[in-house]
């Protein structure tokens, strides 16, 4: 069987990318359930140390993880993926593989709670700043932001929960015109949706824990390289035109060119923080990959219904979801995202967070989860759940009042998915 085709349509790539099959082999790929690798030399396990060309120890790399990151590489357009334990791992990741204790970083500053604490409290104490702005802000006002220790810039597609659509060529050309990155989380997005090195970004993060996956059977996390930053030209980034002396003087862009960035992670920073996946969890991601495109169009159809449901509603003090007409990032999602934008709709509900608290313990079908991006329908209170370590106004800059509730739409019919809601409505 030949290799996938590079420039196969997205679901082909879903279903072949990755793995290919040898004559006699096994049609699916398998799990290699093992942490180490035997080789006939010495001699083999040096050269691997100076180009790591294949796995030789499961911490940083397994067969099974590295074709579930080929088959993700190449549905986001990039040269080189790796897989983290969970989404938080890799938004660590990718800015510890830039930003040293003195350094600072932009953020847009409607990103997930979960990453705010990251950035705002615990890289502190590593003695890395994030500097937030406002997604609205102009191209002027961001790089005024950006300052001379500032390494990257990071965003959300679309953002969890506020729905904001964030616009990666703007940013892109503020973090290109200070000779910086741009890193895009596009977890709710996925590559169906959108693939935001198309748009300029450098760097592409997921939590494979969601849509990637599914079925909310396991965590993980990706970090995607597209290649295209010049580290070099650049001149800001010297752990990756000098001799590391943690790894025998490799020179990063020297040894590995344009995939300089993703080595340097896994053969620096996976070496040392270990929070790789194990093979059953990669071969479960690659059964929700699978289906992805499938799984993307119905979950959009499907939201789209209920939005328009809830829109009509007089209980609900507003709906955000960016594939309404009215919606303030409808522009920026037919640009980015015109083929839907995800599952997830963000209401307010009128009387505030008790009335919200009424309407969720009254779902019958949708259930009260502490996730998204499910393949079944689940609602969260993001003020008391997600966002809970979040100051007053660190949520209003976040978008998210105490009325607000994250309904993640699923699969099942739509019929059903639109009784419940209207008859959790009826009691509020």
């Amino acid at each position: 069987m030949q290799p996938c085709n590079p420039n196969a349509k997205i679901e082909t790539k879903c279903l072949h990318a990755g793995y290919t099959p040898a004559n006699g082999g096994p049609g699916v790929m398998p799990i290699v359930q093992s942490t180490t690798y035997r080789f006939d030399s010495t001699e083999h396990v040096a050269e691997l140390f100076d180009m790591p060309t294949e796995p030789m120890y499961s911490r940083f790399a397994n067969p099974t993880c590295d074709a579930v990151e080929q088959k993700i590489a190449a549905l986001e357009g990039g040269v080189g993926a790796m897989l983290t334990s969970s989404g938080q791992a890799a938004s660590l990741l990718s800015v510890l593989n830039l930003c040293n204790a003195g350094d600072s970083f932009v953020s847009a500053s409607t990103i997930y709670g979960g990453t705010v604490n990251l950035f705002s409290v615990t890289l502190k104490r590593f003695g890395i700043d994030v500097i937030w702005v406002d997604p609205n802000a102009s191209q002027e006002e961001i790089e005024a932001a950006i300052q001379p220790n500032t390494k990257l810039v990071f965003g959300e597609t679309i953002a969890n929960p506020a729905l904001t659509v964030f616009d990666i060529e703007k940013f892109a050309a503020a973090a290109h015109n200070k000779n910086i990155p741009l890193i895009v989380d596009n977890t709710f997005a996925t590559p169906i949706l959108c693939r935001p090195f198309e748009f300029g970004a450098d760097i592409v993060v997921h939590s494979t824990t969601k849509y990637m996956d599914g079925h909310a059977v396991q965590g993980g996390g990706v970090i995607v390289d597209s290649g295209n930053f010049d580290w070099v030209k650049s001149g800001k980034f010297p752990e990756f035109t000098e001799p590391d002396e943690s790894y025998h003087g490799v020179v990063y862009t020297r040894d590995f060119g344009n995939m300089a960035y993703i080595i340097k992670a896994r053969m620096q920073l996976m070496r040392d923080f270990g929070c790789y996946p194990a093979a059953h969890s990669a071969f479960l991601l690659n059964l929700g990959l699978e289906t992805l495109p499938v799984r993307m169009k119905q979950y959009c159809a499907n939201a789209m219904e209920a939005a328009k449901l809830l829109k009509a509603s007089d209980k609900i003090a507003s709906v955000t979801y960016p594939g309404l007409e009215d919606d303030p990032y409808h522009a920026l999602a037919e640009k980015y995202l015109p083929n839907g934008t995800s599952g997830v709709i963000s209401i307010s509900i009128k009387g505030g967070r008790a009335a919200a608290v009424r309407f969720m313990d009254a779902l019958k079908l949708a259930s009260i989860e502490v996730h998204v991006a499910d393949i079944r329908t689940c609602v969260l209170h993001p003020a008391s759940a997600t966002h809970r370590q979040l100051t007053d106004e660190q949520l209003e800059a976040a978008g998210i009042d105490g009325g607000m509730i994250r309904i993640s739409i699923g699969l099942e019919n739509i019929d059903d998915i639109l009784e419940d809601l209207q008859q959790a409505l009826d009691q509020v």
